[in-house]
């Protein structure tokens, strides 16, 4: 009860079915050679790899946890030897180019991978996590120096990577940053700072840790404009040690086995990264990756609750269900339960959805590397729109939709044994780090739709619209919705300019009635993909399917009122 097995093949039916990611991807001249077996192929080795590695650590992982000592961080048992295995095999560059040392495969596998990988051991996870975007900033800002040394280092995992950002007083607020960079004669730069909330700022798991840091100049203006990016790692190339020290790690209320470090710089060696005061250009490539993956996450750590949630249905006997007579002595799976039933087929109906708009984002993520100029307009815009949407629901519903499933256990769920309280605790973080939920609201909204005055919004409806599948039974519904929000969105682009408040009042209602639209257009491709496959189980996504309309989908109907009647408050 207490491990993971990854279900690649409803992941596998998502990516070939649903989105025909072949097809869309051997279009592309860099992955012609990748057809549906290979990422079939790709998909089970991993599936395979988490589900007997990475997975059976998760429980020491939370009660034994990091420990910290004199400066230094041992993982818990089992971590570092699953790590040395997980980056010998290559899993971490899946996606790196292979003039980097990577594997040069599609940005979706990498996807699924750490979706999987989120599902079975969040904190085993948070270590790779951030070698994506590490890597992405390294190759697009460093200096050929810089990149000779790390590139290929990051890009296979062998050396791990941090993002430092935070400071005790400044936590979404990078502008307040006070950690100083001195230039020095030799081109180098004396970092001296403390930085917090530094996940695997140190650790046994690798040789080395790669730290990339935000700091500022001693002419740089005040602001987020006065930042710039730094590179220092643990130890140099000659071997020594740099002037970075773990001073703690966090005592927290869910993933125990990643150390959260406070790490203090004092004149720490290092080097700059891209230009003077365009720090944030460079980090905010590695938030971009981080964001997408946090989605991830969320889809991964609600699949996991589902799942106990579910085979404990499949156990346990309690009363009997509606319906069902009566009979001395008799009791019926909690599974027939109906109340039971809308909590489990509600949750499948998320997950399911998550997986359709992550993976097709992937594929969008590819198409801007390597698509034609067209496509690339396309999938910056879908990126740009759907990636803080993602961020934001599915984590949510990774905590609120975890919470539900442990309502299935009753008070078996609230004690260890049965493990899904742990994936409640692990999930919280999920909303607040990477951007808390509701800045993604805010960039959604203020950063993106009014920004341009609702056009690249109106162009993504435009796109979900015309690629329902024309005989989904609920089209009509479907589009509705999506012209209500395409009014709703013209209205407070009207109004925003009446009241300035107005936009960040209401960003969480707007963000939450786009994911309705997007959950719904996903749903109509599933749909489609079922009815046209005959060897699939329909079974299996009927339930789902009929809670998304039953008790997902009515949620838009709240939203929009409530942004209209905003609006209709803010003219008066």
């Amino acid at each position: 009860m207490n491990t993971y097995t990854p279900r690649t093949e409803d992941m596998h039916f998502v990516l070939s079915r649903v989105l025909n990611a072949a097809d869309q991807l051997q279009a592309l001249p860099a992955f012609a050679d990748v057809d549906a077996d290979l990422m079939q192929q790709v998909l089970d080795e991993s599936g395979k790899f988490v589900g007997e590695v990475i997975a059976p650590l998760n429980r020491d992982g939370d009660e034994i946890g990091a420990q910290w000592k004199d400066g230094a961080v041992t993982m818990p048992p089992g971590f570092k030897d699953a790590y040395q295995s997980f980056w010998k095999a290559g899993w971490p560059a899946l996606a790196a180019s292979t003039e980097d040392g990577g594997q040069g495969l599609p940005s979706v596998l990498e996807a699924m991978l750490y979706e999987m990988l989120s599902a079975a051991n969040h904190g085993w996870t948070m270590a790779p996590g951030l070698l994506h975007g590490a890597y992405e900033c390294i190759k697009h800002h460093a200096s050929e120096e810089l990149k000779a040394q790390y590139l290929e280092k990051v890009a296979t995992g062998e050396w791990l990577a941090t993002m430092c950002l935070t400071e005790p007083h400044a936590g979404s607020d990078l502008g307040l940053c006070r950690t100083k960079a001195v230039p020095q004669p030799d081109g180098s730069y004396l970092l001296s700072g403390t930085k917090i909330f530094i996940s695997g700022g140190e650790h046994d798991l690798t040789d080395n840790i790669v730290h990339l840091v935000l700091a500022r100049l001693p002419d740089a203006p005040p602001g987020p404009k006065g930042l710039s990016l730094f590179l220092v790692p643990k130890f140099y190339a000659d071997g020594t040690r740099s002037a970075v020290h773990c001073e703690r790690i966090e005592e927290k209320m869910g993933l125990h086995g990643s150390p959260t470090c406070v790490m203090r710089f004092d004149e720490a060696a290092s080097q700059i990264v891209g230009e003077p005061g365009k720090g944030l250009n460079a980090m905010f490539i590695m938030m971009n990756a981080a964001r997408l993956h946090v989605a991830l996450q969320g889809v991964g750590l609600l699949d996991a609750a589902w799942q106990k949630a579910d085979a404990y249905s499949q156990e346990r006997r309690q009363m009997r269900a509606p319906g069902k007579g009566k009979g001395a002595g008799e009791a019926d799976l909690i599974a027939e339960h109906p109340a039971m039933r809308r909590i489990l087929d509600t949750q499948r109906a998320w997950i399911d959805a998550g997986r359709v708009l992550a993976y097709k984002t992937a594929i969008e993520l590819d198409q801007i590397k390597h698509g034609a100029p067209e496509a690339q307009a396309f999938a910056q815009r879908w990126c740009a729109l759907v990636t803080p949407i993602m961020k934001a629901v599915f984590t949510h519903q990774a905590f609120h939709g975890g919470s539900d499933c442990l309502q299935v256990f009753g008070g078996h769920g609230y004690v260890r044994e049965w493990g899904i309280e742990q994936i409640l605790r692990d999930a919280r973080v999920a909303m607040i780090y990477e951007g808390t939920n509701e800045i993604q609201a805010i960039d959604l909204l203020v950063r993106k739709v009014l920004a341009d005055g609702g056009q690249g919004m109106n162009a993504l409806l435009d796109f979900l619209e015309a690629d329902m599948p024309p005989h989904a039974r609920t089209r009509t519904a479907a589009a509705a919705r999506i012209s209500t929000l395409r009014a709703v969105t013209k209205q407070i682009v009207e109004t925003a300019p009446k009241q300035a408040q107005l936009p960040y009042r209401v960003a969480d209602d707007y963000l939450r009635a786009c994911a309705l639209v997007l959950l719904d257009w996903a749903w109509l491709r599933i749909d489609a993909a079922v009815d046209a496959d005959t060897a699939n189980a329909a079974s299996r996504w009927q339930a789902p399917a009929q809670a998304l309309r039953q008790w997902v989908l009515p949620e838009f109907q709240m939203r929009t009122f409530i942004l209209v009647q905003q609006c209709t408050a803010a003219a008066a």
